[in-house]
């Protein structure tokens, strides 16, 4: 390990992340985008660390690539993409669901490849990969702050990485054995005191530095899943996917409580602590639900902004592809956890569709992107912006709330 780095006995995930990047910035060795602080940060050196990924065995077996979109990772996703892989990139800060399938045109040259594989070639050359895309992924290749040679990694402190691979494990897109690389400068290859390992923090299997291959033989177990007690419903909110997946989870009969739900709980005597965000999920789907049995047609209106009615254009959004067994109260519990309860739902039940309305566009996409991937009773619905206006007045039955 390097040794101007060795962090001092006591310091925490922070300390060591500041010395690595104060030093990467005060010896030269840092690249754009800089400074590199709060990021992963990119390095002299770092086209060739990824280039020797090439001469690894569990690369070129490997058919489907997860690569995280860092700047100091885009050698190998080029890599990858050369080689003809199928390469997954998680979307930025996963806010429009998980990753991104690169899909360079066909007879692509090597300028295009390696467009496809920077930021912008992300932007441009993909397409998103919903929860049930069937990615089975064979590689998962991170980056880092600081590595240990044991394999303990510290990235730059969002835990993106972490969920990133938790959201995998979910899926069943990565087993237990699927290796995971990072790429770093051989400065960033510090000793990490095993007391800074948290159980959701992933380890790497390989270290790929400017000068070296390290091969980790990690024997701490990997993050099994989402730890959701451990999820905030911040985290919840900024990542629409991760709703997805709970409440999948929390249909086969997982414990999906939260962070803060547990402190809710502890706290309910004293409602003055609980802020609007903090009800429970739970309470409110269950009145949810109980009401919900009675009408078929009806019209939900949002109770959280009545203030907000009348401004902007109302924007509806499709819902199709719902199976002839989901009810409507099963749609609008998925609505009330998703946060994208409409001003009115519409439910066309026989016709396997339903429409939601919007205050207004922003609303309608974002509640669009939340709901992309939701499965009801066994099939991922269509979720889109309405094409046209057309059909929204025609089966509206307004229940007296």
């Amino acid at each position: 390990p390097s040794p101007q780095l060795c962090p001092s006995p006591g310091a925490s995930k922070w300390d060591v992340r500041q010395k690595v990047w104060d030093y990467l910035e005060g010896s030269g060795l840092a690249e754009f985008p800089r400074p590199v602080h709060r990021r992963i940060p990119n390095f002299k050196g770092s086209h060739q660390a990824c280039c020797s990924i090439k001469e690894l065995d569990v690369f070129n077996r490997a058919r489907e690539i997860k690569v995280d979109p860092d700047k100091p990772l885009e050698g190998v996703r080029l890599a990858a993409l050369q080689a003809r892989k199928t390469l997954l990139v998680p979307t930025p800060r996963l806010r429009t669901g998980l990753f991104n399938k690169i899909v360079p045109p066909s007879g692509a040259t090597k300028e295009i490849l390696r467009i496809c594989a920077t930021s912008q070639g992300v932007k441009e050359y993909s397409v998103p990969v919903g929860l049930d895309g069937k990615a089975r992924v064979d590689l998962v290749v991170v980056g880092s702050v600081a590595v240990s040679e044991k394999g303990w990694r510290i990235g730059k402190g969002e835990g993106y990485a972490d969920m990133e691979y938790a959201m995998m494990v979910s899926m069943g897109a990565v087993q237990a054995d699927t290796p995971v690389i990072t790429i770093v400068h051989d400065c960033q290859v510090v000793d990490i005191a095993e007391e800074l390992l948290d159980d959701h923090d992933l380890t790497v299997d390989y270290i790929l530095t400017p000068t070296r291959t390290i091969k980790t033989n990690c024997k701490r177990p990997k993050p099994q899943g989402i730890i959701w007690h451990k999820v905030s419903y911040e985290m919840l909110e900024k990542i629409p996917i991760l709703k997805s997946l709970r409440y999948r989870e929390k249909q086969t009969g997982k414990d999906v409580t939260l962070r803060d739900e547990r402190s809710d709980l502890a706290n309910a005597n004293t409602p003055a602590v609980l802020n609007e965000k903090a009800i429970t999920e739970n309470t409110r789907s269950q009145t949810a639900s109980g009401s919900a049995q009675t009408g078929q047609h009806y019209v939900e209106s949002d109770s959280l902004s009545p203030r907000l009615e009348g401004s902007g254009v109302i924007t509806t959004v499709y819902v199709g592809n719902i199976p002839p067994s989901v009810r409507v109260s099963e749609l609008k519990c998925a609505l009330r956890e998703f946060h994208a309860t409409p001003l009115r739902l519409n439910w066309q039940g026989a016709q396997h569709r339903a429409f939601l309305d919007y205050k207004d566009k922003a609303t309608a996409e974002s509640a669009v992107s939340s709901l992309k991937g939701l499965s009801l009773g066994g099939n991922t619905l269509r979720v889109e912006l309405a094409k046209n206006q057309r059909n929204k007045g025609q089966v509206e039955i307004n229940s007296q709330k």
